[in-house]
């Protein structure tokens, strides 16, 4: 498993307060994945909005194997489009879309697709270290420290902050541990 840059948590944790200045939002309040996206200028879709996409494929992603695939994104013409997966809860579907919009801010090299010679079996490359990264800013940006502790300060539990934030309970639960928030509520009681 890669391992985070020296530095890097540190970097996320600065960038999601970077970005909520520049939004004009408070530092502890929450960033929807949606708003930074429009704030980037990228598109949001899901696969009903694509009218081109064969039934087959429509059909594959949203009923046959709906827990199959988080999240896309793609730039043609210099426009990067993000297609999400409805059919997930919206807390997880904020974690996928903030996912595919950290990889665009740290500018990652796309995924390659490879395809079979009949174009019948498809797979696409895979960077750990760029995963990693992406995961970490992205519910950094979700969930800073400051946004915890303000959180938890105020008394809020773990399925009030999910709630406010948009993101699950499972995410809070670890960005809490993570983060050091946990333990010193815990120290401060």
């Amino acid at each position: 498993m890669p391992t985070l840059e020296r530095g890097f948590k540190s970097w996320c944790e600065r960038s999601a307060l970077a970005t909520r200045t520049e939004l004009s939002i408070e530092a502890h309040a929450p960033l929807a994945a949606r708003k930074l996206a429009e704030h980037l200028g990228i598109i949001l879709l899901t696969p009903t909005d694509l009218a081109d996409l064969p039934d087959n494929i429509l059909e594959q992603l949203t009923r046959n194997d709906p827990q199959g695939w988080s999240a896309v994104s793609f730039t043609v013409d210099e426009q990067v489009t993000v297609i999400y997966n409805e059919r997930n809860s919206s807390g997880r579907q904020s974690s996928d879309i903030m996912h595919e919009l950290s990889h665009i801010i740290l500018d990652h090299d796309p995924s390659q697709v490879i395809l079979s010679v009949d174009g019948q079996i498809g797979m696409r490359s895979f960077d750990a270290k760029q995963e990693d990264e992406a995961n970490w800013l992205a519910w950094t940006l979700l969930l800073p420290r400051p946004a915890l502790m303000h959180c938890i300060q105020r008394g809020r539990t773990t399925a009030q902050i999910a709630h406010e934030y948009d993101v699950s309970e499972q995410l809070v639960k670890y960005r809490s541990g993570i983060t050091g928030v946990s333990r010193q509520s815990r120290a401060r009681r």
